[in-house]
């Protein structure tokens, strides 16, 4: 098997910090910062001109977004980031008796799902699932509060822990219960093909994340059944589309570039022969976590079914406020990471894209242990 060399050249990332969190906030490639700076200085040279443009731009854009998830064109519609789509799934679905999520669920989906249930009056149960819970596992625990309920939120892949739900076999069942199911799949896109196939009410995923497109671009998938009633959060000039995506394309001034270039980081993915350079990718990072953990004296968290290119490395204290542990790691060593929290106990979360060579996780095994001395 050919072994694909690691492209930092693709990126403008600095190259004396080491960058092991792209999971968080992405990182653009080069070519596409390039389009994206030409269409806003295209914007600025003649506004209306511009504008003017924006729908049939937008329209091209967000079918080769649709393409790349294989998602049906005519339910998808481009957002901001998967917590506008989570807000506006909300918005659509009746809210009544309860709301059922897990234990995994993302800190601003919880809080989504807090917020429309306290104006509803309805109860949100959060069904907690072990780290190490297995597909058939995750099922028979979310099962038992599904029966009257009124949406069931999960995670694609958990924020938390890397851990990839079995979203098809939770919305067969959810659908016996008469219950619609919001997926959360911040995480998904490029990670898991294909993944908005496995019937879902409502699924939302970041472009800005392993697609590296610009920020602020994510995708909203509705199936048929809500596309007449579902909404964008602003209420703007598309107010009386018929078509869903372009009832969510035109929201007034807002910077519309950053979808029209998003595209340019899918052509990049496929230059970096991405289905063949994903698994090395996995491994490569799978290799540096058990070095750190090593190093540390702990373990790579385990989980049943880990995503590609998200690992967890136990830390040997529980880190109560993760921000200053980040900011001194990244003044004291120029490496950036992040960390999450579950059950009680800490991990750094590494992820993983085709900037990353072995050496950055060396550099992490040898520098956090005099941090943490």
């Amino acid at each position: 098997m050919t072994v694909l060399s690691p492209r930092p050249d693709l990126w403008t990332l600095d190259p004396d910090v080491v960058h092991l969190n792209h999971g968080s906030w992405g990182a653009v490639p080069r070519r596409t910062q390039e389009v994206l700076a030409s269409l806003r200085a295209e914007a600025e040279a003649n506004p209306m001109v511009w504008f003017r443009s924006v729908p049939e731009r937008l329209t091209a854009a967000r079918l080769e977004l649709a393409a790349f998830l294989e998602a049906d064109p005519a339910g998808f519609a481009l957002v901001p980031n998967a917590s506008a789509g989570i807000t506006a799934a909300f918005a659509t679905v009746p809210i009544s008796s309860h709301i059922v999520t897990t234990s995994h669920v993302y800190g601003a989906s919880r809080f989504a799902a807090e917020r429309v249930a306290r104006a509803s009056g309805a109860e949100l149960r959060v069904v907690d699932l072990p780290m190490q819970a297995d597909d058939a596992t995750i099922v028979a625990l979310i099962e038992p509060q599904l029966t009257g309920a009124c949406a069931l939120l999960v995670d694609h892949v958990s924020a938390a822990t890397g851990t990839i739900l079995p979203i098809a076999r939770l919305v067969e069942l959810a659908h016996t219960y008469d219950v619609p199911v919001i997926v959360d799949g911040a995480h998904a896109p490029a990670l898991i093909d294909a993944p908005t196939g496995d019937g879902a009410d409502f699924w939302t995923g970041n472009f800005h994340k392993w697609p590296s497109a610009p920020r602020a671009t994510a995708g909203l998938v509705v199936a048929e059944k809500w596309r007449t009633a579902a909404y964008p959060l602003i209420t703007s000039w598309s107010e009386y589309d018929e078509r869903l995506p372009e009832r969510f394309d035109m929201q007034g001034t807002q910077d519309y570039a950053a979808w029209i270039a998003a595209p340019e980081s899918l052509r990049v993915l496929a230059d970096l022969e991405w289905s063949v350079r994903r698994p090395q990718i996995t491994a490569m990072l799978e290799e540096g976590a058990r070095l750190v953990a090593k190093a540390l004296g702990t373990s790579v968290g385990e989980v049943a079914n880990p995503a590609p290119t998200l690992r967890l490395v136990e830390l040997p204290i529980f880190v109560a406020d993760a921000e200053p542990f980040k900011q001194h790691l990244s003044r004291e060593l120029q490496i950036e990471i992040t960390l999450t929290g579950f059950e009680g106990r800490s991990f750094i979360r590494l992820s993983a894209h085709a900037y990353n060579t072995p050496e950055c996780y060396q550099k992490l095994s040898e520098g956090l242990p005099r941090v943490l001395a």
